[in-house]
């Protein structure tokens, strides 16, 4: 069973494929037993309270695990599992894959400043945005590339993360915030509430 290889228990991977089914029960047939990005795009921000485009395209690619361009179920249990039970490596291995933008397997100058330039809010200033966007990347880079070449590996972002959790979104907000998982497990285990959140 798919649920013996997830961090989620039994009761809580039979809450996730309820809603899952749910999601999609009204799909076309070919589309059937499948999230497309639209439909987990809507999710991320109503249940999840994800707003950043860019982001929330990078989070659907990261469990999109056969890049069909769409989630299926094991994706949807793998992809929540790390999201409500993920351990930090765990977590830190996901959000390094939504931050390497190309897939190479580096975090670049150039991804930082693209994901960082994206992530801020637009806020009218008499400074360029564009050099505070650069200060930041240089500070990220300073934080977050332990091997000092340049760019930031798996291996640097996790070295960094273990040793400052809070870095694990230095680059964007590509995981849910703790109050919302909350939320959206109280669904779970309030009989009288439903299996689906609020969508």
């Amino acid at each position: 069973s798919l649920w013996l290889h997830s961090t989620v228990n039994k009761e809580e991977y039979e809450a996730l494929d309820n809603l899952f089914k749910d999601l999609t029960k009204k799909n076309i047939p070919a589309k059937a037993g499948k999230l497309d990005r639209t439909q987990f795009r809507d999710v991320l921000h109503t249940t999840f309270k994800m707003t950043d485009d860019m982001i929330l395209d990078r989070v659907f690619r990261a469990f999109d695990e056969d890049s069909d361009s769409y989630i299926n179920l094991s994706e949807w249990i793998n992809g929540l599992s790390i999201f409500l039970r993920g351990e930090l490596p765990e977590k830190a291995k996901f959000c390094f894959g939504v931050y390497d933008l190309n897939g190479d397997g580096y975090i670049s100058r150039e991804e930082m400043f693209h994901l960082l330039k994206h992530s801020l809010t637009k806020q009218p200033t008499e400074e360029d945005p564009e050099e505070g966007i650069k200060d930041l990347v240089e500070m990220a880079l300073q934080n977050l590339d332990k091997d000092k070449d340049n760019k930031v590996s798996l291996s640097d972002f996790q070295a960094a993360v273990e040793a400052k959790p809070l870095l694990i979104e230095a680059l964007g907000n590509c995981l849910p915030q703790p109050d919302v998982i909350r939320t959206f497990e109280a669904t779970f285990s309030d009989p009288a509430a439903s299996c689906q959140p609020a969508l």
